[in-house]
């Protein structure tokens, strides 16, 4: 399949939120949380690079949230990319997706970890059968991505809870601080028995996994993806 490039924005610096629509077939089905995989030739070589899907399931749209990385050929590319041009891609996979809606969750995400959570969030609240609780940590207050959005679906939404912290504030920041380790007890709220899905990082994955254990948490009921 190819995805065509609808337009792109800045989130934060160096992060940039992309709208693509596939080439093609009327429907992309995939599942809130999922990924897909792009692959493009550099120097003859083909390069696959897998990308959470940033966005709930619409038609034949997918939205992607993206860091640029120094000297990455990948990302440098796809920052490169104009309206209307074309990559290709694979169907989307993958295992990081709700368990069970009918079961309240806490979700902990850093950077763009985000991406699909966003996913799940736009999907799944529509139905407001659960309770959901978005612990989100960056390091600088302008990295907190989507912010307004999200900060809108806790208006629009009671069973929505978002908390915010940031590693380096700024003097305008009122918020929380620290890592997002430091604020899970918050977002549990004295609870053993929700889902806690985590994606960023791996060490803060790892970290919030082993917190949870401790917590006495059944390895069944955390769900992880992590990335270097």
């Amino acid at each position: 399949m190819r995805a065509i490039l609808l337009g792109s924005r800045e989130l934060a610096p160096g992060t940039r939120h992309f709208d693509f629509e596939v080439e093609g077939p009327s429907v992309l089905k995939f599942l809130p949380g999922q990924f897909i995989s792009l692959r493009h030739r550099f120097d003859g070589n083909e390069v696959t690079r897998a990308y959470s899907l940033a966005s709930p399931p619409d038609g034949n749209r997918f939205a992607l949230c993206l860091n640029l990385v120094p000297h990455g050929h990948f990302s440098s590319y796809l920052f490169g990319l104009e309206p209307g041009a074309a990559i290709e891609m694979a169907e989307p996979l993958g295992f990081f997706t709700l368990r069970d809606p009918r079961r309240d969750a806490v979700f902990i995400a850093t950077g763009t970890g985000i991406a699909p959570f966003r996913s799940m969030l736009l999907h799944h609240l529509a139905g407001e059968t659960q309770k959901i609780t978005l612990l989100f940590g960056c390091r600088y207050p302008q990295s907190l991505l989507y912010r307004d959005e999200l900060e809108e679906l806790t208006r629009s939404h009671a069973k929505f809870t978002l908390i915010e912290t940031v590693t380096r504030p700024d003097a305008e920041w009122q918020g929380r601080t620290g890592r997002v380790q430091g604020h899970l007890d918050d977002a549990l709220g004295g609870r053993g028995d929700v889902d806690v899905y985590i994606c960023g990082l791996k060490e803060m994955v790892d970290d919030t996994r082993a917190l949870l254990k401790q917590r006495g948490f059944d390895r069944k009921r955390i769900i992880y993806e992590k990335y270097d």
